[in-house]
């Protein structure tokens, strides 16, 4: 009460300095008492003004830094659910006075919807932070959960209704969800693959209601690398580029257990056709292609045996067709960059899997584009100043990655090759994708008429 009449919570040094103090004088398996008063006040107080509530959330921010080192005992739940319900508050609030005031002459932003995203800023980075403080098996419990919130389509009645928000407010709370996640999953080591990704967490997360913005699929595919990356190998891949040498990243890895081919036969599909989609979607900026190129990379340092890498190429060869045949109409610019990708990881996985014939073949196509069409190659197409060709139907074939050439390459060196000849085409599974995936992408009918032009002799 000394804090409301005073309005000491904007600005909040005191209230963090007394509640630091109270924090530090009590004993650790109290904090939780403290933390819930706090999450009271913060209830009691949802319609004062923004800057009071991210004042309280700050506070509660700095408890909770102090309590996560000892036990918070059974609030962890309560801490998230209460900061979840007033996120949805908060977007309320800016969305009720972005459309209060569209009907005005000012056009800007105003004080309050600004004042709003400091209190869902505030409200991710104790998210954040109170998540990633966990120990393993409790942070695995809150991952779930805060995905469980996500609102995808076919999702469980468990997730934040944004009904009344539309699609501008839904889109807010995914990406601010997604925020906190990405927060949670940072530096989450499990045991085994399935364990990081559960069907429960991975179905939703992999969901097209989750496609339709490029900033969201950035998101999720940031989330996935925390969790797949096992061994710290993500920093070595940053970008997008043709790496000389790959053996100079000095790649960690272990053999490929019993999960992660268990895994890989089971989930595989999905991975693939988010990659394969994900490359497809016009709004795609350069920062879309380095994580499409590091999420390839990963699942071949990760997961990939023999069989994984068959379907790999697979799929980079489907992804080159896409920017050849161009059925979806992309604009220019991602059909090269679907081209650079393509090249940029053919480059790795050849010199991963070590095969010289292999390698050979992707070196003298990459030679050839950076000769004859270096708009093909990572280096120059994500240059700001690109000359983009006004088609692609006059390329030779020399340009290409072609499925016999690779086949013939890697059967020499005793991979299984056959399913080479059999073009990728993405497979619907998973609960969340049976409804809208097709509506959304019309791809199968398509693609299934292609005329692959890469797999010819």
């Amino acid at each position: 009460m000394h804090l409301d009449h005073h309005k000491l919570w904007d600005p909040n040094e005191f209230a963090v300095s007394c509640f630091k103090i109270i924090m530090y004088s009590i004993q650790a398996q109290y904090s939780h008492h403290v933390i819930q008063e706090i999450l009271g006040h913060l209830d009691a107080c949802k319609k004062d003004s923004p800057r009071v509530r991210a004042g309280i959330i700050q506070v509660l921010l700095e408890a909770v830094a102090i309590a996560a080192k000892g036990s918070i005992g059974p609030t962890v739940l309560e801490v998230f659910n209460t900061l979840l319900k007033h996120l949805r508050i908060s977007v309320d609030f800016e969305l009720g006075d972005r459309r209060s005031s569209a009907g005005s002459a000012t056009f800007s932003t105003s004080s309050k919807e600004s004042d709003e995203r400091i209190v869902q800023n505030a409200i991710i980075q104790t998210i954040g932070f109170f998540g990633s403080n966990l120990p393993d098996y409790q942070r695995s419990e809150i991952m779930m959960f805060i995905m469980g919130k996500v609102p995808v389509f076919g999702a469980t009645s468990q997730s934040l209704d944004t009904s009344h928000l539309g699609d501008l407010g839904t889109r807010r709370i995914q990406i601010m969800l997604l925020r906190s996640l990405l927060m949670v999953t940072s530096g989450y080591k499990a045991m085994t693959i399935t364990n990081a990704l559960p069907a429960p967490f991975l179905d939703p997360l992999l969901s097209p209601s989750l496609m339709e913005d490029s900033e969201l699929r950035q998101l999720v595919l940031e989330i996935l690398h925390n969790l797949i990356d096992r061994h710290d190998n993500r920093a070595k891949l940053r970008g997008i580029r043709i790496i000389p040498d790959v053996s100079d990243l000095k790649i960690k890895r272990d053999k490929i257990s019993r999960q992660d081919v268990s895994f890989m036969k089971k989930h595989g599909q999905q991975l693939y056709r988010h990659i394969y989609l994900g490359c497809k979607e016009e709004d795609n900026v350069q920062k879309n292609f380095e994580l499409l190129y590091t999420s390839l990379t990963l699942i071949t340092i990760e997961l990939a045996n023999e069989e994984v890498v068959i379907d790999l190429i697979r799929l980079a060869i489907a992804l080159q067709d896409v920017a050849i045949i161009n059925e979806d109409n992309l604009p220019m610019f991602n059909r090269c960059g679907v081209m650079a990708l393509v090249a940029a990881y053919l480059n790795f996985l050849s010199q991963m899997i070590a095969v010289p014939a292999f390698c050979q073949h992707v070196s003298k196509v990459i030679e050839t584009r950076s000769l004859e069409a270096s708009y093909f190659l990572p280096e120059t197409i994500f240059k700001d100043k690109c000359n983009l060709p006004k088609s692609l139907e006059k390329h030779e074939k020399n340009l290409f990655f072609l499925t016999n050439k690779i086949a013939e390459s890697l059967g020499g060196s005793g991979y299984s090759v056959e399913r080479l000849s059999i073009p990728y085409v993405p497979q619907v599974t998973g609960k969340f994708l049976k409804h809208k995936f097709i509506g959304k992408s019309k791809y199968l009918a398509r693609n299934s008429s292609i005329v692959y032009l890469t797999h010819g002799k």
